[in-house]
């Protein structure tokens, strides 16, 4: 098996300004998810960034980094980008890791090359884990998906579902309802044809760019955990959450 990381990373953060830089034990954020990536099976671990300054606080760390443009409208037309100036064939593989997952397991990078790898009828790949709380299911910013009998997803929302008839929200369906990870693996030809796909009317419904993907007619292969990935970092909040988990 063999895969890239590609990390995207852009300074424009609303809730939390040049995120991609914020230290963390003494080290920039996407420097410490570099790190994290590179001790998964990936042949090459390479950060998208949209600012020089992300660049140059790789380099300094020993961390690939190429720049990229700043209009990029999502950070799939950024990851296209990255594979062309790479140098990707089509039939490549890359796993997206998110730059503000500085707890990411490494386990979970190679599961989802590996299901990739062996889901040939799946232009993507995808995590999920059990949901173990009435909060999380109930909660917009927490995204569900729903699989088939091959794990591969029918739907992803931001609703509660599956949707138990019987039971409301005061407590869990049964079986748990699964929450999406955001962390992709992308053959790269399927990568560079997304950013030309028409947006989806439930996409923009639900800001979820991976619903292009569904409404187009590919597939995504969904790799179940069984425990959930470390906090990632969108807030203040978060982000003093991680500090204190690292010291």
């Amino acid at each position: 098996m063999s895969f890239c990381v590609l990390i995207p990373a852009r300074m424009a953060s609303s809730r939390l300004p040049e995120k991609p830089l914020a230290d963390i034990a003494g080290l920039p954020m996407v420097v410490r998810v570099a790190q994290r990536a590179k001790l998964s099976a990936a042949s090459r671990v390479v950060v998208a960034a949209d600012d020089a300054r992300i660049v140059a606080a790789c380099q300094a760390h020993g961390i690939d980094a190429l720049l990229t443009r700043t209009d990029h409208p999502s950070g799939s037309d950024r990851l296209a980008q990255a594979c062309d100036l790479l140098d990707l064939q089509d039939s490549d593989m890359v796993v997206n890791v998110q730059g503000d997952e500085p707890l990411i397991d490494p386990a979970s990078i190679d599961a989802a090359a590996k299901l990739l790898q062996n889901r040939i009828d799946c232009s993507m790949s995808t995590l999920a884990h059990p949901i173990d709380n009435v909060e999380d299911f109930t909660n917009p910013n927490v995204v569900k998906v729903v699989l088939d009998a091959h794990n591969t997803a029918m739907y992803f929302s931001r609703a509660p579902i599956s949707w138990w008839r019987d039971g409301g929200i005061t407590a869990l369906p049964k079986p748990a309802p699964l929450r999406h990870v955001g962390l992709y693996g992308y053959r790269v030809g399927f990568l560079r044809e997304f950013p030309h796909l028409a947006q989806a009317p439930m996409e923009l419904t639900e800001s979820l760019e991976q619903l292009r993907a569904l409404w187009h007619g590919h597939r995504i292969a969904v790799h179940v955990t069984a425990h959930s990935p470390g906090p990632g970092v969108d807030t203040p909040e978060d982000l003093a959450k991680v500090r204190a988990l690292l010291r």
